[in-house]
């Protein structure tokens, strides 16, 4: 059969070693390439680094949802409200005395409750107007060619629009226009 000569051997060691150091040549190729991307990555993230960022319309997305937030709450007077109310109803209890006419005891007990809820509803609903206009009026104020998301502009309209119905709401219950208090006699 063929048996191997040291001629033979010594081409076939030379041919891999020939392949062996291509691939040595390609490798260091790949490392010196390695080397240098990032250079090139921090050199294309400086220049990114330089634009101006632009606003996300973060900030005024959650001014939108706090406006119509803030509405809702105008609406159904909100805890504070029923605080103030229970309050208001316990001071009057305190204030009038047995021999206080019903008329006095209805103002005092009831009257002055009523009052303390619409003026609470009227507070959140005045947030709600100043927190929606703003988010409104904030693209006049910022980046000039970025528009506002029309969700934004939906959401803050809507808080607009509901501050606007509690605080027409808050000054009718408040001035008795609107469920006013019975009369006593």
């Amino acid at each position: 059969m063929a048996t191997k000569t040291a001629e033979g051997a010594g081409s076939e060691t030379g041919a891999q070693h020939d392949e062996t150091a291509a691939e040595t040549a390609v490798t260091e190729e790949a490392v010196t390439e390695e080397a240098q991307a990032p250079e090139q990555h921090e050199t294309g993230e400086e220049a990114a680094g330089t634009e101006p960022r632009r606003p996300s319309g973060v900030g005024q997305g959650a001014g939108a949802v706090v406006s119509a937030a803030l509405g809702l709450v105008s609406l159904n007077g909100g805890w504070i409200g029923t605080v103030a109310s229970a309050r208001a109803q316990l001071m009057g209890q305190l204030k009038t005395s047995s021999q206080a006419n019903v008329a006095q005891q209805i103002k005092a007990v009831y009257g002055d409750a009523w009052h303390a809820t619409a003026l609470w509803a009227g507070l959140f609903a005045v947030a709600a107007l100043v927190v929606g206009v703003a988010v409104l009026a904030r693209p006049a104020f910022g980046a000039p060619g970025r528009p506002q998301a029309p969700w934004i502009k939906s959401v803050a309209w809507g808080g607009v629009a509901l501050g606007v119905v509690g605080l027409l709401l808050a000054a009718l219950k408040y001035s008795d226009a609107l469920l006013g208090l019975p009369s006593a006699g």
